[in-house]
């Protein structure tokens, strides 16, 4: 049976036209090969204050889930998804009540659910972000999804303490009108959440799309792997970004992040093992990480590493880092004090402090951090181990204080005089040095005092004896 208590919650009409407004105004700025996400609660549930996306920002599948999570600490858990098959911030702005005729409206129960509520509004979904919500969520609540319609509803029985995962899937074909068929959809979702409000059910509930209704034609260019035609400056489909691998504390807010491009690793002079493709494309195990405001340490846990002339049954790469107040800077530095990889009982030590360091409050970013030619990483004298392995992490970049919820500003390894500078000041210097010896040249020309006129008699000097 059902038991909840249900309070009311309203926000203004006005304030709901201006998120809206909001959200086309950020649609003008991104890519339409994205779909929409909006987040709301049932009336008396409020939405704990959420960072809302920057305008452009193309947002992954690791922040909804923080999104997720974050509403689920004080929000009922019991999700409702209402998962389209097609969806574009366009059915809004164009079908929607806020921006043209109040008559011609098809989203009537869906802003209504929005004004008794403090909605998130995510314009831009990633593509491949949308076709896996479910199982974000999945992963997320911990409990499998239920697949109901709505006809169902009223026969289903669930346990008010446990977590529930609901999906309800929601047509959207071509061959019928889009208005009429948003209309429609409009009323299925109306339909559900006054069966969870006649039962007085608490629900937190998510509005999405698998992928967008509205393509333009660019999009199609650059998403669409059978496209033939001719574009301008055409471009191969970029692989999507990789996110970083995130630990977060007991509360489970981020405190470390960690990216690469590649980190490869080399035992006894043996081909390059690159664990990219181990860390971040697959989950890997964080197991005994640890953070706070003046230690923090990510270990990356692998099982049966093979090199090509060794296996290791269990390796662990640990990056060690300290939050360290200078008194020289009157400033606290978030310094990499050891990289340590412990393999079948034996541990490799390498130094990071003395060039992997960065303001605590930034991320440290480097095109190249190993222990090769002008290293970061030096094994430590006293360890004989590390003298066997070999790094090189490409495109680095690592924070553990201080986390935001993404990489804070970046600060680079590279110093200031970089080669390009240096060849422009030497090539300034050369031509300043030129253009000088040039005017020293003019300014010691001198004119003769007298001179010889063809038509008179010449010029003559008597000499003294």
């Amino acid at each position: 049976m059902w038991i909840a208590e249900v309070g009311y919650w309203s926000v203004t009409a006005s304030s709901m036209a201006f998120t809206l407004f909001f959200l086309f105004i950020v649609s003008l700025c991104t890519c339409t090969a994205h779909v929409p996400l909006i987040i709301w609660t049932s009336e008396g549930a409020i939405l704990p204050t959420l960072t809302e996306p920057t305008a452009g920002e193309i947002v992954s599948g690791e922040k909804v889930v923080s999104y997720l999570q974050s509403a689920l600490t004080t929000l009922p858990n019991r999700v409702l998804l209402f998962l389209q098959d097609k969806l574009s911030i366009e059915d809004f702005t164009v079908h929607g009540g806020v921006f043209g005729n109040k008559q011609d409206n098809v989203f009537i129960n869906l802003e209504s659910a929005l004004q008794a509520s403090t909605p998130l509004i995510l314009p831009a979904l990633a593509w491949p972000t949308a076709v896996s919500v479910e199982e974000l969520f999945q992963e997320a609540l911990g409990v499998p999804p239920l697949h109901i319609v709505p006809s169902a509803l009223n026969q289903l029985q669930l346990d008010p303490s446990q977590p529930s995962f609901l999906v309800i899937s929601i047509p959207y074909t071509d061959s019928v009108q889009p208005k009429e068929l948003l209309r429609k959809n409009d009323e299925i979702i109306g339909d559900v959440l006054s069966v969870f409000k006649a039962h007085g059910v608490p629900y937190t509930a998510v509005y999405t799309g698998l992928r967008p209704s509205y393509v333009s034609h660019d999009s199609l260019t650059s998403l669409s792997p059978g496209f033939v035609g001719r574009s301008l400056l055409q471009a191969k489909p970029q692989p999507p970004v990789k996110p970083p691998v995130t630990f977060s504390n007991a509360t489970g807010r981020p405190c470390i992040l960690l990216w690469a491009d590649r980190l490869n690793i080399s035992y006894e002079k043996s081909d390059w093992i690159d664990l990219g493709p181990l860390t971040f494309n697959t989950p890997v195990s964080l197991e005994g990480s640890v953070c706070n405001e003046t230690f923090s340490s990510l270990v990356l846990n692998y099982q049966n590493l093979n090199t090509s002339n060794q296996n290791f049954k269990s390796f662990q790469l640990i990056f060690l880092m300290r939050n360290i107040f200078f008194p020289v800077s009157a400033r606290n530095w978030a310094v990499l004090d050891k990289l340590e990889l412990k393999y079948d009982g034996r541990t490799a030590t390498f130094n990071g402090s003395r060039g992997i360091f960065s303001p605590a409050e930034f991320s440290f970013s480097c095109q190249t951090v190993g222990s090769g030619q002008s290293p970061l990483l030096v094994p430590q004298s006293s360890d004989d181990n590390a003298t066997q392995w070999n790094i090189l992490f490409t495109e680095f970049q690592i924070q553990g204080f201080g986390v935001p919820g993404n990489f804070s500003y970046a600060s680079d390894c590279a110093g200031f005089f970089t080669p390009g500078i240096w060849m422009g000041l030497l090539t300034s210097l050369i031509m300043v040095l030129i253009l000088t010896y040039g005017l020293h040249m003019i300014m010691q020309l001198r004119t003769m005092d007298r001179f010889d006129d063809p038509k008179g008699p010449g010029i003559s000097v008597p000499l003294n004896d």
